[in-house]
């Protein structure tokens, strides 16, 4: 992957997996993770931050409090880059901290969640706190967008 035309990268495995802090889901599994957030209690949505655009549902919080899902993912802040998520599995075969520096430099937002498959950069500084109110203004953007998540 080229990043601004400056060095290219590519992903490797993750040695050492970091502890899940996000749950991501595109496609059908981000309507079966907004479905796993509805039947959650008010206490236990509060304990989590959302976001979500017409493919993707992002979902942070503490570990244990993450919802799995059958086909999500899961997110950590690299160590080496806290504003910069990536999935747990997988990282940059370049400095992380090189990398969050050229993406903020481009994009000018934080945190940033860097996703190799699909191939998609998620500003993460817009997620709510998940509610009822919350969930239902996810599920209206849905029903609003042609070719949305199903």
């Amino acid at each position: 992957m080229s990043l601004a035309g400056r060095f290219d990268w590519r992903w490797a495995g993750q040695p050492e997996p970091a502890p899940a802090r996000a749950v991501v889901a595109f496609g059908p599994a981000a309507r079966r993770l907004h479905a796993r957030l509805q039947l959650m209690s008010a206490e236990e949505q509060a304990r989590l931050h959302a976001t979500a655009s017409r493919d993707v549902m992002v979902v942070s919080g503490a570990t244990a409090a993450l919802p799995w899902i059958d086909g999500a993912a899961y997110a950590a802040p690299c160590p080496e880059a806290p504003n910069l998520w990536l999935p747990t599995l997988r990282r940059p075969d370049v400095a992380c901290d090189l990398l969050a520096i050229a993406l903020d430099r481009r994009h000018q937002r934080k945190p940033l969640l860097l996703w190799p498959d699909p191939s998609v950069l998620v500003p993460m500084d817009r997620q709510l706190p998940v509610s009822a109110a919350l969930l239902a203004r996810i599920a209206a953007l849905w029903d609003d967008q042609p070719g949305a998540a199903a």
